[in-house]
């Protein structure tokens, strides 16, 4: 009998032991070694690792190991630890951003327990997948290597040789069938069987087998980019993109070879500084806004083979103001030289008036922009609140282009 899944919530920069209990969950010295392993395969970008613990950076999400689910929340700074607010902050980025569908956010998962983001992106893939079943699965032409009755396709000669020895009256061919065996089934597949084992125990598991008896059986492919870069879509396969794309969330974040004892791991895991500059991006190009154009991964040549990219632009008729997110706690108002550097250098490449450099933080503070020296162009410090009614603030891009244009 699977033992109930235990929670532990934590927040980017904190440090965690193993030995220790958090929330009445104890952290245990074999996921410390199963997070280690984790991190070495990605280049140890997630945590830093410490004496007996791991101290987190600006990654957040959430990570299984075995029963542990490990929830990473963003924060602003100590003023308001509350990992309800801040879940629910990640999850309202996340869907902003359109790394994940999510309807009703306050309602929807209300009545379930523990949830987190693993269940929210599993419960969306199942969705997805239900709808294709119930539209029809596409077949398709594949290619199948066995031993068949009749002759067809190509012999495999050596291996013919080998398996019918004694059976004549059969042939090891390679020959074509069209069906539903093909390789966007056979990734959903992996998916649904990834699913059913993180999510044993759990309201989604007997949704998941359902899903699985409804799906038809496919070939048990090994989990790796390689297999994503053989996807072409088209008009018969392009209601599969959305299932697709989820079912690359979950393969590329599960491995199997991360593991301590028989525990298994699986990392959902997003970089804040990313995501809250695609946040502000989009919440800015959603204004409507007479002559107002807003671009992003705008990059020009700097010198030699080295090019200079802000994150964001702004065009407003015939002025040009440029943004640099931060996210990070900014003590005083002052930001480091090299920031101000690189935005000396964007004012003059993009012909721009004002450079702002904007910080997330727990209260509003209009920026005071001033010039620099024996220069027109100016740069300021803008530091915004984004929590508003116990909410991620929606409408902040109305307070940023205020904060520019005036």
């Amino acid at each position: 009998m699977n033992s109930p899944r235990q929670k532990i919530s934590v927040f980017e920069h904190q440090t965690i032991t193993y030995g220790k209990s958090y929330f009445g969950v104890k952290f245990k010295e074999s996921h410390f070694n199963a997070l280690a392993k984790l991190n070495e395969l990605h280049d140890n970008k997630y945590f830093t690792l410490v004496h007996k613990g791991v101290k987190f950076s600006s990654y957040v999400g959430v990570i299984q190991i075995g029963d542990l689910i490990l929830e990473v929340l963003p924060k602003i700074d100590r003023s308001e630890e509350s990992p309800v607010l801040w879940k629910d902050v990640l999850i309202e980025m996340l869907r902003t951003t359109r790394k994940l569908k999510v309807n009703n956010i306050g309602n929807a998962f209300v009545a379930k327990q523990h949830i987190h983001l693993l269940d929210i992106y599993f419960e969306w893939f199942l969705n997805e997948v239900q709808a294709l079943i119930h539209q029809g699965l596409i077949k398709k032409y594949y290619k199948q290597t066995s031993n068949v009755k009749a002759l067809k396709g190509k012999l495999e000669f050596a291996n013919h040789i080998q398996k019918n020895l004694v059976h004549k009256e059969r042939f090891y061919t390679t020959h074509q069938i069209y069906g539903t065996n093909h390789l966007e089934h056979q990734i959903l597949g992996l998916a649904l069987k990834i699913i059913a084992q993180f999510s044993n125990g759990t309201y989604l598991y007997s949704k998941c087998k359902t899903v699985q008896l409804d799906f038809p059986e496919v070939d048990l492919v090994k989990p790796h980019p390689g297999l994503f870069s053989k996807l072409v879509y088209n008009r018969k396969n392009k209601a599969y993109k959305t299932a697709l794309e989820i079912a690359r969330i979950i393969i590329l974040n599960f491995a199997p070879s991360v593991s301590s004892g028989n525990e298994k791991m699986l990392a959902l895991l997003f970089d804040m500084n990313d995501l809250w500059e695609e946040y502000v991006l989009i919440k800015l190009k959603s204004l409507k806004i007479e002559g107002l154009k807003v671009i992003g991964q705008s990059s020009k040549r700097f010198w030699h083979n080295v090019s200079i990219r802000p994150d964001i632009i702004i065009q407003k008729n015939d002025e040009v103001f440029v943004i640099d997110t931060k996210w990070k706690h900014i003590q005083s108002n002052k930001p480091s030289t090299h920031d101000l550097r690189q935005m000396f250098v964007y004012n003059r490449y993009w012909g721009s008036y004002r450079a702002l450099l904007l910080y997330p933080s727990n209260r509003t503070e209009k920026p005071s922009f001033m010039p620099f020296e024996e220069e027109q162009q100016e740069c300021a410090v803008g530091k915004i609140n984004i929590i508003e009614n116990d909410s991620l603030k929606s409408n902040l891009g109305f307070d940023i282009i205020n904060w520019l244009t005036k």
